[in-house]
């Protein structure tokens, strides 16, 4: 993790003890509340994101969706062969 930077939040008293009692059944303790809340602000992110590229694709077509997100698998997977052929060529021999 980068260098942290101090957040001062207010949250309900009933989202303070939820969240506290949830962190001690999990056997967790108040010292990993900022990596708690950390982790939950990047899959809200995410989710958000998400959301919104489901929204902005809601009108295309199904199978020219799919064939955009076949092609770009196909894409991602050569890179990955070409990447992993290269570093066992560079490798020591």
């Amino acid at each position: 993790m980068s260098e942290p930077v101090r957040w001062t939040i207010a949250v309900s008293a009933e989202t303070d003890r939820a969240l506290r009692a949830f962190l001690d059944d999990s056997g967790l303790g108040c010292e990993d509340l900022a990596a708690f809340v950390e982790d939950a602000v990047r899959w809200r992110v995410m989710d958000r994101r998400v959301q919104k590229i489901k929204d902005r694709n809601a009108d295309t077509d199904p199978e020219a969706l799919q064939a955009v997100i076949d092609e770009a698998v196909r894409s991602v997977r050569n890179e990955s062969v070409v990447e992993r052929q290269s570093a066992t060529s560079d490798g020591p021999h």
